[in-house]
């Protein structure tokens, strides 16, 4: 039998691992008849609130989300500083803007991808009220040197988990640590809901905030009202945002969660096979984690220098040309027109964050991926290297 070209069919860039399980929820749900938030989210958050071991997890549509309410919840406003870093999807500063306050990056640490503690350090101003460390591709940041650092100068420490649910750091599990942990479940994250997010913290009265934020402000959420012995009148305490999780999106949740040790190992297996194949090859590859620290590998990166004898977007077009989707993670924040226009920053404020900027490229990485599928992955990467 003829081999079918890989072009013929193309390997996407990151597929969510579903099961029968999730449909049969889903399905569920939609039989109940209560789709929006109801019993569903709730028992995610408890679950979730447990394998992350949090006194309060509340589940709202995005990351994004989970990350404005927390800044809210800090009282961070106009007038404010909050320190983070460039190497980043573009929500984590963002929702720093949508407070008013104004983002101050910090550069990277060139081995890791994350912000570097003392360039973080650097920043702080007696404007700056809080930090945003972001768990870059799954890795964990320094917790230690950021939480002594948030103590210090009385800052809020902020963590942006999207790329970290299975994350471990310095032997505690991220979700636990931080004065709130925000985590994104969007259609390629290791544990999807399609779209939506949870934020941990340890503070009741910051997690009741955001529970009645995250709902228009609404005293009683539609399931307290129309559950059987509820009464449907409510009170508007605050100018809220439509920021809730639906039970359907939970349906999911519910049996990704279940499943997110096994699928973590599957990652963890295709990890090590692009590790051992990839060795040979002209490429930087992600470096080890230290002893007590868990990667969540959630995105594998490849850093396409100038020994590789190609440029990075080149090398992405010829993996395009043989069926491999691949991705960038990130275009440094301060290199797009908004934050050059509005924050006044330009090429060569944060040479280490631009310098992986330019020279990342993030390949094939799910749990729903075959043998076979990876094997095209490394192929396709020797053919474009020869």
């Amino acid at each position: 039998m003829a081999r079918v070209h890989v072009a013929d069919t193309p390997i996407p860039f990151a597929p969510p691992a579903l099961g029968d399980d999730e449909i049969s929820e889903v399905i569920a749900t939609l039989e109940s008849r209560w789709l929006t938030t109801g019993p569903r989210v709730a028992s995610f958050e408890r679950a979730f609130a447990h394998y992350v071991n949090a006194p309060h997890a509340i589940a709202v549509s995005s990351c994004t989300a989970a990350l404005h309410l927390s800044l809210l919840a800090a009282g961070i406003g106009e007038g404010d500083e909050v320190v983070t870093t460039p190497l980043t999807f573009c929500a984590t500063a963002n929702t720093i803007v949508h407070t008013r306050a104004t983002p101050v990056f910090a550069d990277v640490d060139g081995r890791t991808g994350n912000l570097d503690p003392s360039a973080a350090a650097a920043a702080v101003t007696s404007r700056t009220r809080a930090m945003i460390p972001v768990h870059y591709a799954g890795r964990p940041v320094d917790v230690a040197a950021f939480g002594a650092l948030a103590e210090r100068h009385a800052l809020t420490l902020i963590e942006d988990a999207a790329h970290c649910v299975e994350g471990v750091a310095a032997t505690r599990k991220v979700g636990s640590i931080a004065d709130f942990t925000c985590f994104s479940f969007y259609a390629t994250k290791n544990l999807t809901t399609g779209e939506g997010g949870m934020v941990t913290t340890r503070d009741s009265n910051a997690a009741t905030f955001m529970r009645t934020a995250a709902l228009h402000g609404l005293s009683r959420d539609a399931w307290t009202r129309y559950a059987p012995g509820g009464s449907a009148h409510y009170d508007v305490v605050m100018a809220g945002f439509k920021y809730n999780m639906m039970d359907l999106q939970a349906a999911i949740g519910l049996h990704q969660l279940a499943r997110i040790e096994s699928m973590y190992a599957r990652r963890s297996a295709i990890w090590a096979r692009y590790d051992a194949a990839l060795a040979d090859l002209p490429l930087r590859l992600p470096a080890a984690v230290p002893p007590g620290d868990r990667h969540a590998r959630h995105i594998y990166t490849v850093l396409v220098d100038e020994s590789a004898g190609i440029s990075r977007d080149r090398l992405q077009q010829r993996l395009a040309e043989r069926g491999v989707s691949t991705s960038i993670h990130f275009r440094a924040l301060h290199l797009h027109p908004y934050y050059q226009e509005r924050f006044e920053l330009k090429r060569g404020m944060f040479p280490v964050a631009e310098s992986l900027s330019d020279s990342t490229l993030s390949l094939p990485l799910s749990a729903a991926m075959t043998d076979d599928t990876v094997d095209r992955v490394i192929e396709a990467l020797h053919e474009a290297l020869r």
